[in-house]
Formats: structure tokens, C-alpha cells, sequence
């Protein structure tokens, strides 16, 4: 789990999801909130709560000394507001060996009807100086595994991790933002990934397009809301998690042939997807009194929709097209990338 300080109106959304159900399978596991002491009232980012640990226990607690999670990821970059509330959340992140992470935040317009003018004039300059302008999306900040050789390399790097932060993002245009995807993807100029990378980024590409659908068909508005990409970045894990992801749907499938049924389930442990490469699998559970858990598949991609600072649901006024616009634009990114 992860505590994220926030405002009391990100609370009020993700409380609010449980009347969007399409929405839930492309967002974080809510598991609730915590009302922070006051020497948590700047913090910022993702801070650990013990496993063993309920919400309401560790509001009891100084959530300030609570140590930081590896692999979690700062949401907003992580930008310090004043604030005595957190939200506790799942940590996309774990289960992977090393996670490579990317955070995109969506957007052509990056403020809320509420924001006064000064804030909406700096936000605007800085999507007219990026790609959120024209693309409507732009790379906000992203960590990748390299292993021991890239603290050799003089990059930013954390433990084998190249650490790129938001002006890395800012320095590209529309004409040269798929260098940033390569970057993460860890591709050269011009080559067409293979193998497990190329299978990776076109899950990606099957989960934007679920998660557009599902967006398209709801009325609402989430100013500056990001997507997170998490992959395997140790590369034979990743090989490894593929051919373990295979065994245990084909076991799966043996087992359940057996009883009579078709199975379908929700693809790697992480991800938001209801088949596997394009096979779907269906189930047939009339009775709905199997108690049996779905097969405990391995950490191989996941993407969510994260940071719900300035969201709401907008009763009357049409799909989120500031949003979509963003996500169609990064679904023709990677889609570049695979040929």
C-alpha cells in the first residue's frame, strides 16, 4: 500500500467511483484514508503503510516517519501541498523484480474551472512550450532499469535506475516525443522492438484503448490526471513472466476444461485486460458460487489512471475529450513504435 497526501476533493473522487464501476478496473485500489498530524501537512509523494497495518491503525501513528516505499511512484511529480488528508492506495508497482515507471499526464487544458487566472496563464504557457498543446499528453517524469552499468554512465541514475524528471518531458515536441517512449521502452533510434518488449508495449496499446472506451462512455472532467506505466524492467524476469504467464493459463484452462467450463480472467496480475495477447477466455458460472481465487499470474505490465486532484463527474456535459485527445495521441505514439 501507498499514502498519497491530497486534497479532500481527490477523497471525494475516488469515493465516488463506486457508482462508475467501468471506471474502477483503470485506477488504483482505493482502500481508504488517513487524517495526517500536523507534521505531515507538506508532505508529498507515496509513503509506505506496514502490510499488516489497517488505515484507521496507522492514523493513530506519525505517518511522517514511516519509511518510503522502493518502488513507488510520486504522484504530480511529487509537488508538496498543504494538506492534513491522504488517500491509502494500492502500490502499482508492486510485485515486479524492477519496475520501469512512466507517468503521462493528459491534457491540452491542465486547469480546473476553479483555478484563478494566474494559474490557468502559467499552465497554459507551459502546454503551448510542451507537447500537451498539440498532443495533449506530455512526459511527466520516469524511472528505468539499466542494472550496475548505468551508475557508470554519469546519468541520474538510483540503483541501476536512469531517473528522468519532469524537464526531460518538457524538452520535446510533437515531431520527436516518441524518443521518450523508446527511452523507456529502452529502444535505439529506428529499431522496431521484439520479442518480449514488442509484446509489452502492444498490451499497452489493447489497455488505452479499454480504458478510452470506458472513459468515452462516462460524463466527466479530470484536469490534470496522469496515466502510469509499469513494465518489468529486468529483462530476463520479464522473458521469464511471459512463459510462467502461459503455464498458469494453460493449467488453469486444463482444470476447468475438466469441471466443464470456459474460463476468462483478467490477464497478468497487474493489468486491466480481460484476454491475453488477443485470446479471450470465457467463463461460464451461472450458480456464481465458486469460491476457487483467479490463477496468481505474474507482474508483466499495468497501467492506471492516477492523480484526481481537479476531477469530477460532470452530469449533462458529454465524454472527456481533453482526455481522450491525450490518450488517442499516445495510443498513436506506441503504435509508432510496433509498426
Amino acid at each position: 500500500m501507498i499514502v498519497k497526501p491530497c486534497k479532500q476533493s481527490e477523497i471525494d473522487f475516488y469515493e465516488s467511483t463506486s457508482s462508475h464501476p467501468d471506471i474502477i478496473p483503470f485506477i488504483p485500489t482505493y482502500m481508504g484514508r488517513l487524517s495526517l498530524g500536523s507534521d505531515t501537512a507538506q508532505a508529498a509523494g507515496a509513503l509506505m503503510l506496514p502490510g499488516e497495518t489497517t488505515p484507521d491503525e496507522a492514523a493513530k501513528k506519525n505517518t511522517a516517519t514511516l519509511p518510503v516505499v522502493e518502488h513507488a511512484w510520486a504522484p504530480s511529480n511529487g509537488g508538496k501541498i498543504e494538506t492534513d488528508h491522504a488517500v491509502v492506495l494500492e502500490n502499482v508497482a508492486a510485485g515486479f523484480k524492477k519496475p520501469n515507471i512512466l507517468d503521462v499526464k493528459l491534457g491540452a487544458r491542465l486547469w480546473a474551472d476553479d483555478a484563478p487566472a494566474e494559474k490557468r496563464a502559467r499552465l497554459d504557457k507551459a502546454a503551448a512550450e510542451t507537447t500537451s498543446k498539440p498532443l495533449g499528453f506530455r512526459i511527466a517524469g520516469m524511472k528505468t532499469y539499466h542494472g550496475p552499468k548505468a551508475n557508470e554512465e554519469g546519468d541520474s541514475t538510483v540503483h541501476g535506475y536512469k531517473i528522468f524528471d519532469k524537464h526531460y518531458g518538457r524538452s520535446f515536441n510533437a515531431q520527436t516525443v516518441h524518443r521518450g517512449f523508446r527511452e523507456f521502452f529502452r529502444l535505439e533510434e529506428g529499431v522496431k522492438p521484439t520479442g518480449a518488449i514488442r509484446k509489452v508495449i502492444k498490451r499497452f496499446i489493447r489497455d488505452l484503448r479499454e480504458m478510452a472506451d470506458a472513459i468515452g462512455k462516462e460524463e466527466s472532467r479530470m484536469y490534470s490526471a496522469s496515466l502510469l506505466f509499469v513494465y518489468e524492467g529486468d529483462l530476463k524476469t520479464l522473458e521469464d513472466a511471459f512463459i510462467r504467464e502461459m503455464d498458469v493459463l494453460s493449467s488453469y484452462q486444463d482444470k476447468h476444461r475438466l469441471d466443464g467450463n470456459s474460463v476468462k480472467f483478467n490477464g497478468s496480475k497487474n493489468g486491466t485486460s480481460s484476454d491475453i495477447d488477443g485470446l479471450s477466455h470465457e467463463v461460464d458460472d451461472d450458480d456464481n458460487s465458486r469460491d476457487e481465487e483467479e490463477p496468481n499470474f505474474p507482474c508483466i505490465q499495468s497501467l492506471k489512471l492516477i492523480d484526481f486532484a481537479h476531477a469530477q463527474w460532470t452530469s449533462g456535459q458529454g465524454p472527456d475529450e481533453n482526455l481522450l485527445h491525450g490518450i488517442r495521441n499516445v495510443i498513436k505514439t506506441l503504435s509508432g513504435l510496433t509498426g
